[in-house]
Protein backbone atom coordinates (compact mmCIF):
# COMPACT_ATOMS: atom_id res chain seq x y z
CA UNK A 1 0.00 0.00 0.00
CA UNK A 2 1.29 3.26 -0.81
CA UNK A 3 1.04 5.82 1.38
CA UNK A 4 1.09 10.08 0.59
CA UNK A 5 4.86 10.32 0.55
CA UNK A 6 5.07 8.55 -3.10
CA UNK A 7 2.75 11.55 -4.62
CA UNK A 8 6.55 13.16 -5.05
CA UNK A 9 8.47 9.90 -6.63
CA UNK A 10 8.36 12.39 -10.02
CA UNK A 11 10.22 15.02 -11.08
CA UNK A 12 8.12 18.37 -10.51
CA UNK A 13 7.11 19.64 -13.94
CA UNK A 14 7.69 23.33 -13.69
CA UNK A 15 3.96 24.99 -14.25
CA UNK A 16 2.41 28.45 -13.04
CA UNK A 17 1.15 27.76 -9.16
CA UNK A 18 -1.70 29.98 -10.15
CA UNK A 19 -2.92 27.41 -12.86
CA UNK A 20 -3.37 24.06 -11.19
CA UNK A 21 -4.88 21.32 -13.44
CA UNK A 22 -8.58 21.48 -12.78
CA UNK A 23 -10.28 18.27 -12.38
CA UNK A 24 -14.34 18.44 -12.10
CA UNK A 25 -15.48 15.89 -10.24
CA UNK A 26 -14.99 14.67 -7.08
CA UNK A 27 -15.50 10.40 -7.56
CA UNK A 28 -13.71 7.66 -7.99
CA UNK A 29 -12.28 8.80 -11.40
CA UNK A 30 -11.24 12.53 -10.44
CA UNK A 31 -10.20 11.39 -7.58
CA UNK A 32 -7.47 8.82 -8.96
CA UNK A 33 -7.05 11.28 -11.20
CA UNK A 34 -6.03 14.38 -8.88
CA UNK A 35 -3.64 11.61 -6.92
CA UNK A 36 -1.71 10.54 -9.99
CA UNK A 37 -1.50 14.00 -11.68
CA UNK A 38 0.14 15.00 -7.81
CA UNK A 39 2.62 12.22 -8.55
CA UNK A 40 3.94 13.59 -11.51
CA UNK A 41 4.74 17.04 -9.62
CA UNK A 42 1.30 18.51 -11.28
CA UNK A 43 -0.79 20.56 -9.12
CA UNK A 44 -4.64 19.40 -9.17
CA UNK A 45 -7.40 20.96 -7.77
CA UNK A 46 -10.86 19.00 -7.75
CA UNK A 47 -13.64 20.88 -7.74
CA UNK A 48 -16.53 19.25 -6.63
CA UNK A 49 -20.30 20.60 -6.99
CA UNK A 50 -21.75 18.54 -3.80
CA UNK A 51 -20.69 19.14 -0.72
CA UNK A 52 -19.08 15.70 -0.10
CA UNK A 53 -16.67 13.31 -2.29
CA UNK A 54 -18.64 10.40 -3.79
CA UNK A 55 -21.85 11.99 -4.21
CA UNK A 56 -23.46 9.73 -6.98
CA UNK A 57 -22.61 6.48 -4.81
CA UNK A 58 -23.86 7.64 -1.99
CA UNK A 59 -27.40 8.25 -3.79
CA UNK A 60 -27.57 4.63 -5.49
CA UNK A 61 -29.88 2.09 -3.59
CA UNK A 62 -28.84 0.37 -0.49
CA UNK A 63 -27.62 -3.66 -1.95
CA UNK A 64 -25.54 -2.09 -4.66
CA UNK A 65 -22.04 -4.14 -4.36
CA UNK A 66 -19.48 -3.44 -7.44
CA UNK A 67 -19.63 -6.10 -9.95
CA UNK A 68 -15.75 -6.34 -10.30
CA UNK A 69 -13.28 -7.42 -7.25
CA UNK A 70 -12.05 -5.89 -4.50
CA UNK A 71 -8.54 -6.22 -5.39
CA UNK A 72 -8.80 -5.26 -9.27
CA UNK A 73 -10.88 -2.31 -8.02
CA UNK A 74 -8.76 0.00 -6.05
CA UNK A 75 -7.52 3.02 -7.13
CA UNK A 76 -3.57 4.65 -7.58
CA UNK A 77 -1.63 4.01 -4.00
CA UNK A 78 -4.32 2.94 -1.90
CA UNK A 79 -5.63 -0.45 -1.46
CA UNK A 80 -8.98 -1.71 -0.48
CA UNK A 81 -9.27 -3.38 2.55
CA UNK A 82 -9.56 -7.48 3.29
CA UNK A 83 -12.66 -6.43 5.31
CA UNK A 84 -14.39 -5.53 2.75
CA UNK A 85 -14.62 -8.30 1.24
CA UNK A 86 -14.22 -9.99 -2.50
CA UNK A 87 -17.57 -7.57 -3.48
CA UNK A 88 -17.69 -4.51 -2.24
CA UNK A 89 -20.58 -2.94 -0.90
CA UNK A 90 -21.72 0.79 -1.48
CA UNK A 91 -21.42 1.90 1.72
CA UNK A 92 -18.03 0.20 1.83
CA UNK A 93 -16.99 2.15 -1.37
CA UNK A 94 -18.16 5.31 -0.54
CA UNK A 95 -15.78 4.96 2.71
CA UNK A 96 -12.56 4.16 0.61
CA UNK A 97 -12.93 7.31 -1.71
CA UNK A 98 -13.25 9.56 1.89
CA UNK A 99 -10.29 7.51 2.93
CA UNK A 100 -8.65 8.12 -0.38
CA UNK A 101 -8.94 11.27 -0.30
CA UNK A 102 -7.93 11.95 3.20
CA UNK A 103 -5.22 9.40 3.03
CA UNK A 104 -3.76 11.57 -0.29
CA UNK A 105 -4.55 15.06 0.99
CA UNK A 106 -6.31 15.70 -1.80
CA UNK A 107 -7.01 19.29 -2.67
CA UNK A 108 -10.48 19.40 -2.99
CA UNK A 109 -12.92 21.95 -3.07
CA UNK A 110 -16.37 21.26 -2.79
CA UNK A 111 -19.09 23.38 -3.28
CA UNK A 112 -18.47 24.44 -6.73
CA UNK A 113 -20.21 23.69 -9.95
CA UNK A 114 -18.07 24.27 -13.33
CA UNK A 115 -21.08 25.14 -16.61
CA UNK A 116 -18.59 26.27 -18.73
CA UNK A 117 -14.88 25.45 -19.90
CA UNK A 118 -13.49 28.07 -22.18
CA UNK A 119 -9.92 28.65 -23.68
CA UNK A 120 -8.01 31.38 -21.59
CA UNK A 121 -8.01 34.65 -23.21
CA UNK A 122 -4.43 34.84 -22.88
CA UNK A 123 -4.29 31.37 -25.08
CA UNK A 124 -2.64 29.67 -22.27
CA UNK A 125 -4.56 26.61 -20.61
CA UNK A 126 -8.16 27.20 -19.98
CA UNK A 127 -11.12 29.24 -17.89
CA UNK A 128 -13.76 27.27 -16.51
CA UNK A 129 -17.09 29.47 -15.09
CA UNK A 130 -18.22 28.54 -12.41
CA UNK A 131 -21.23 28.73 -9.55
CA UNK A 132 -20.52 32.10 -7.85
CA UNK A 133 -19.46 33.71 -10.59
CA UNK A 134 -16.01 32.34 -10.08
CA UNK A 135 -13.51 32.30 -13.21
CA UNK A 136 -10.97 29.56 -12.60
CA UNK A 137 -7.92 30.09 -14.76
CA UNK A 138 -6.36 26.15 -15.24
CA UNK A 139 -3.50 24.57 -17.38
CA UNK A 140 -5.39 21.73 -18.26
CA UNK A 141 -8.88 19.87 -17.21
CA UNK A 142 -10.20 16.65 -16.51
CA UNK A 143 -13.69 15.98 -17.16
CA UNK A 144 -14.66 13.21 -14.43
CA UNK A 145 -18.40 14.10 -13.93
CA UNK A 146 -19.21 10.40 -14.59
CA UNK A 147 -21.36 7.86 -16.22
CA UNK A 148 -24.29 8.91 -14.27
CA UNK A 149 -24.65 12.23 -14.12
CA UNK A 150 -28.39 12.79 -15.20
CA UNK A 151 -31.02 10.72 -14.77
CA UNK A 152 -33.05 9.88 -18.33
CA UNK A 153 -36.89 9.04 -18.01
CA UNK A 154 -37.88 8.68 -21.44
CA UNK A 155 -40.72 11.04 -22.83
CA UNK A 156 -43.52 8.17 -23.33
CA UNK A 157 -46.78 9.47 -24.78
CA UNK A 158 -49.17 10.19 -21.36
CA UNK A 159 -46.15 10.56 -18.92
CA UNK A 160 -46.86 13.95 -17.74
CA UNK A 161 -50.17 13.49 -16.92
CA UNK A 162 -49.87 10.01 -15.17
CA UNK A 163 -51.15 10.11 -11.87
CA UNK A 164 -49.45 6.51 -10.45
CA UNK A 165 -46.21 6.45 -8.70
CA UNK A 166 -43.30 6.97 -11.15
CA UNK A 167 -39.99 7.64 -10.35
CA UNK A 168 -36.07 7.42 -12.03
CA UNK A 169 -33.70 4.50 -10.19
CA UNK A 170 -31.97 6.77 -8.99
CA UNK A 171 -34.26 7.84 -6.74
CA UNK A 172 -34.60 3.77 -5.42
CA UNK A 173 -32.90 2.85 -1.95
CA UNK A 174 -34.54 -0.17 -0.86
CA UNK A 175 -37.84 -2.29 -1.02
CA UNK A 176 -39.23 -1.21 2.05
CA UNK A 177 -41.85 1.25 0.48
CA UNK A 178 -43.17 -1.35 -1.82
CA UNK A 179 -43.47 -4.03 0.26
CA UNK A 180 -47.14 -5.64 -0.29
CA UNK A 181 -47.13 -4.07 -3.69
CA UNK A 182 -47.32 -4.13 -7.45
CA UNK A 183 -44.52 -2.56 -8.92
CA UNK A 184 -43.38 -2.49 -12.45
CA UNK A 185 -39.49 -2.38 -13.36
CA UNK A 186 -38.54 -0.62 -16.82
CA UNK A 187 -35.31 -1.64 -18.22
CA UNK A 188 -32.50 -4.87 -17.98
CA UNK A 189 -29.70 -3.36 -17.35
CA UNK A 190 -27.43 -4.13 -14.62
CA UNK A 191 -29.50 -1.45 -12.27
CA UNK A 192 -33.01 -2.91 -13.48
CA UNK A 193 -32.52 -6.66 -13.22
CA UNK A 194 -30.74 -6.24 -9.12
CA UNK A 195 -33.50 -3.48 -8.46
CA UNK A 196 -36.27 -6.05 -9.57
CA UNK A 197 -34.35 -8.88 -7.21
CA UNK A 198 -34.27 -6.28 -4.41
CA UNK A 199 -38.31 -6.27 -4.55
CA UNK A 200 -38.89 -9.81 -4.83
CA UNK A 201 -36.40 -10.25 -1.62
CA UNK A 202 -37.94 -7.40 0.00
CA UNK A 203 -41.95 -8.67 0.17
CA UNK A 204 -43.42 -6.41 -3.03
CA UNK A 205 -46.03 -8.72 -3.92
CA UNK A 206 -45.52 -8.51 -7.87
CA UNK A 207 -42.40 -7.84 -9.35
CA UNK A 208 -42.68 -7.36 -13.56
CA UNK A 209 -39.94 -6.19 -15.51
CA UNK A 210 -40.34 -4.37 -18.92
CA UNK A 211 -37.73 -5.79 -21.55
CA UNK A 212 -37.41 -3.78 -24.92
CA UNK A 213 -34.25 -5.83 -25.97
CA UNK A 214 -33.26 -9.34 -24.34
CA UNK A 215 -29.94 -9.00 -22.52
CA UNK A 216 -26.79 -10.61 -22.53
CA UNK A 217 -26.48 -12.46 -18.95
CA UNK A 218 -23.34 -13.84 -17.47
CA UNK A 219 -23.15 -15.19 -13.90
CA UNK A 220 -20.83 -12.42 -11.56
CA UNK A 221 -18.34 -15.25 -10.63
CA UNK A 222 -18.39 -19.08 -12.08
CA UNK A 223 -16.17 -21.72 -9.75
CA UNK A 224 -14.22 -18.43 -8.73
CA UNK A 225 -13.58 -17.36 -11.84
CA UNK A 226 -15.12 -13.70 -11.54
CA UNK A 227 -16.72 -12.61 -14.96
CA UNK A 228 -14.18 -9.43 -14.21
CA UNK A 229 -11.24 -11.85 -15.08
CA UNK A 230 -12.64 -12.78 -18.63
CA UNK A 231 -13.34 -9.14 -19.77
CA UNK A 232 -10.11 -8.00 -19.10
CA UNK A 233 -8.72 -10.80 -21.24
CA UNK A 234 -10.97 -10.83 -24.05
CA UNK A 235 -11.01 -6.56 -24.12
CA UNK A 236 -8.22 -6.37 -27.10
CA UNK A 237 -9.50 -9.36 -28.83
CA UNK A 238 -11.13 -9.21 -32.10
CA UNK A 239 -15.06 -8.57 -31.80
CA UNK A 240 -16.35 -11.51 -33.80
CA UNK A 241 -13.69 -13.67 -32.30
CA UNK A 242 -15.01 -13.05 -28.75
CA UNK A 243 -18.80 -12.91 -29.73
CA UNK A 244 -18.20 -16.37 -31.11
CA UNK A 245 -16.61 -17.55 -27.69
CA UNK A 246 -19.20 -16.17 -25.55
CA UNK A 247 -21.54 -18.55 -27.50
CA UNK A 248 -20.71 -21.65 -25.62
CA UNK A 249 -20.01 -19.78 -22.65
CA UNK A 250 -23.37 -18.84 -22.12
CA UNK A 251 -25.20 -21.98 -22.77
CA UNK A 252 -23.03 -23.79 -20.42
CA UNK A 253 -23.36 -21.09 -17.65
CA UNK A 254 -26.73 -19.44 -17.97
CA UNK A 255 -30.01 -21.52 -18.79
CA UNK A 256 -32.40 -20.34 -21.61
CA UNK A 257 -34.91 -18.38 -19.91
CA UNK A 258 -36.81 -18.08 -23.55
CA UNK A 259 -40.34 -19.82 -22.38
CA UNK A 260 -39.86 -16.64 -19.34
CA UNK A 261 -39.56 -14.14 -21.71
CA UNK A 262 -35.57 -13.50 -21.85
CA UNK A 263 -34.40 -15.15 -25.19
CA UNK A 264 -30.80 -15.52 -25.80
CA UNK A 265 -30.11 -12.48 -28.04
CA UNK A 266 -29.91 -12.51 -31.36
CA UNK A 267 -26.19 -9.96 -31.65
CA UNK A 268 -23.06 -10.99 -29.79
CA UNK A 269 -21.68 -10.43 -26.28
CA UNK A 270 -18.70 -8.07 -27.46
CA UNK A 271 -20.23 -6.52 -30.59
CA UNK A 272 -23.08 -4.91 -28.04
CA UNK A 273 -20.63 -4.31 -25.24
CA UNK A 274 -19.31 -1.85 -28.38
CA UNK A 275 -22.98 -0.47 -28.69
CA UNK A 276 -22.47 0.80 -25.48
CA UNK A 277 -24.92 -2.63 -23.65
CA UNK A 278 -22.54 -4.12 -21.15
CA UNK A 279 -23.70 -7.62 -19.73
CA UNK A 280 -26.41 -7.82 -16.90
CA UNK A 281 -24.57 -10.08 -14.18
CA UNK A 282 -26.72 -12.10 -12.31
CA UNK A 283 -27.30 -11.66 -8.88
CA UNK A 284 -30.53 -13.72 -8.72
CA UNK A 285 -32.25 -12.78 -11.48
CA UNK A 286 -32.06 -15.89 -12.97
CA UNK A 287 -33.65 -17.77 -10.36
CA UNK A 288 -36.27 -15.08 -9.87
CA UNK A 289 -37.30 -15.28 -13.08
CA UNK A 290 -37.23 -18.96 -13.30
CA UNK A 291 -39.12 -19.30 -10.49
CA UNK A 292 -42.06 -16.60 -11.84
CA UNK A 293 -41.33 -14.15 -9.26
CA UNK A 294 -40.06 -11.66 -11.68
CA UNK A 295 -42.41 -11.64 -14.23
CA UNK A 296 -40.78 -10.42 -18.32
CA UNK A 297 -43.04 -8.25 -19.84
CA UNK A 298 -42.84 -6.51 -22.77
CA UNK A 299 -41.46 -2.88 -23.45
CA UNK A 300 -43.36 0.44 -22.04
CA UNK A 301 -44.92 1.95 -25.05
CA UNK A 302 -47.34 5.13 -23.09
CA UNK A 303 -49.25 5.51 -20.54
CA UNK A 304 -53.26 6.00 -20.49
CA UNK A 305 -55.50 6.49 -18.32
CA UNK A 306 -53.72 5.35 -15.19
CA UNK A 307 -52.22 1.94 -17.20
CA UNK A 308 -49.27 1.30 -18.59
CA UNK A 309 -49.46 0.36 -22.42
CA UNK A 310 -46.81 -2.34 -23.36
CA UNK A 311 -45.73 -2.93 -26.89
CA UNK A 312 -47.42 -6.04 -27.67
CA UNK A 313 -50.90 -4.05 -26.67
CA UNK A 314 -50.91 -5.60 -23.07
CA UNK A 315 -51.93 -2.70 -20.62
CA UNK A 316 -50.90 -3.11 -16.88
CA UNK A 317 -52.03 -1.03 -13.95
CA UNK A 318 -49.11 -1.30 -11.10
CA UNK A 319 -49.11 0.23 -8.08
CA UNK A 320 -45.55 1.99 -9.23
CA UNK A 321 -43.05 2.73 -11.99
CA UNK A 322 -39.45 2.19 -11.38
CA UNK A 323 -37.53 3.49 -14.87
CA UNK A 324 -34.05 1.88 -14.90
CA UNK A 325 -33.55 3.54 -18.01
CA UNK A 326 -29.97 5.18 -17.46
CA UNK A 327 -28.61 8.21 -17.53
CA UNK A 328 -27.10 11.07 -19.58
CA UNK A 329 -23.74 12.84 -19.37
CA UNK A 330 -25.11 16.18 -20.32
CA UNK A 331 -21.60 17.49 -21.09
CA UNK A 332 -23.14 19.56 -23.38
CA UNK A 333 -23.09 23.17 -22.09
CA UNK A 334 -20.01 22.39 -20.27
CA UNK A 335 -17.38 21.44 -23.66
CA UNK A 336 -19.71 21.00 -26.27
CA UNK A 337 -18.64 23.70 -28.58
CA UNK A 338 -14.81 22.76 -28.02
CA UNK A 339 -15.24 19.86 -30.53
CA UNK A 340 -15.14 17.18 -28.07
CA UNK A 341 -18.53 15.06 -28.21
CA UNK A 342 -19.51 13.06 -30.83
CA UNK A 343 -23.11 13.15 -31.95
CA UNK A 344 -24.59 11.02 -29.00
CA UNK A 345 -23.26 13.67 -26.31
CA UNK A 346 -20.03 11.17 -25.48
CA UNK A 347 -16.54 12.42 -25.43
CA UNK A 348 -14.84 11.82 -28.73
CA UNK A 349 -11.78 10.78 -26.71
CA UNK A 350 -10.87 9.43 -23.30
CA UNK A 351 -7.78 9.23 -21.11
CA UNK A 352 -4.59 10.38 -22.17
CA UNK A 353 -5.64 11.91 -25.65
CA UNK A 354 -7.51 15.10 -25.46
CA UNK A 355 -9.59 16.49 -28.71
CA UNK A 356 -7.58 17.65 -31.45
CA UNK A 357 -8.85 21.18 -31.08
CA UNK A 358 -8.56 21.33 -27.20
CA UNK A 359 -5.33 20.23 -26.50
CA UNK A 360 -4.91 19.72 -22.41
CA UNK A 361 -8.55 19.15 -21.74
CA UNK A 362 -9.13 15.65 -20.69
CA UNK A 363 -11.91 12.71 -20.05
CA UNK A 364 -12.02 9.92 -17.59
CA UNK A 365 -15.59 7.88 -16.67
CA UNK A 366 -17.11 7.93 -19.58
CA UNK A 367 -17.20 4.47 -21.05
CA UNK A 368 -18.10 1.29 -19.29
CA UNK A 369 -15.76 -1.25 -20.19
CA UNK A 370 -16.26 -4.84 -19.22
CA UNK A 371 -13.14 -5.25 -17.48
CA UNK A 372 -14.75 -3.00 -14.97
CA UNK A 373 -15.31 0.75 -14.15
CA UNK A 374 -13.23 1.10 -11.43
CA UNK A 375 -9.94 -1.11 -13.13
CA UNK A 376 -10.24 1.30 -15.90
CA UNK A 377 -10.61 4.86 -13.97
CA UNK A 378 -6.97 4.09 -12.43
CA UNK A 379 -5.09 2.81 -15.59
CA UNK A 380 -6.94 6.41 -17.32
CA UNK A 381 -5.59 8.26 -14.35
CA UNK A 382 -2.21 7.43 -14.95
CA UNK A 383 -2.19 8.27 -18.64
CA UNK A 384 -3.91 11.28 -18.25
CA UNK A 385 -1.36 12.32 -15.22
CA UNK A 386 1.41 11.60 -18.06
CA UNK A 387 -0.15 13.37 -20.48
CA UNK A 388 -0.93 16.34 -18.84
CA UNK A 389 2.99 16.59 -17.69
CA UNK A 390 3.91 16.47 -21.32
CA UNK A 391 1.45 19.16 -22.11
CA UNK A 392 2.56 21.10 -19.13
CA UNK A 393 6.49 20.71 -20.47
CA UNK A 394 5.72 21.63 -23.95
CA UNK A 395 3.70 24.61 -22.38
CA UNK A 396 6.71 25.64 -20.61
CA UNK A 397 9.01 25.01 -23.28
CA UNK A 398 6.93 27.28 -25.79
CA UNK A 399 7.18 30.48 -22.91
Amino acid sequence: MADSSTASSHPVVPAHEDRPVYVIGGGPGGLAAAYALRARGLRAVVLEKSDRVAASWRRHYDRLHLHTTRRLSALPGLAMPRSFGRWVSRDNVVRYLEKYSEHHQLEIVTGVEVSRVEPAPDGIGWLLHATGGRELTGSAVVVATGYNHTPRVPDWPGRDAYTGELLHAGQYRNAKPYAGRDVLVVGVGNTGAEIAVDLVEGGASRVRLSVRTAPHIVRRSTAGWAAQFTGILVRRLPVRLVDRMAVPMAKISVPDLSEHGLPRPGTGLYSRVNEGSIPVQDVGLIDAVRKGRVEVVAAVEAFEDGKVVLADGSRIEPEAVIAATGYVRALEELVGHLGALDARGKPVVHGARSPRAAPGLYFTGFTNPISGMFRELAVDARKIAKAAARHAERDQATR
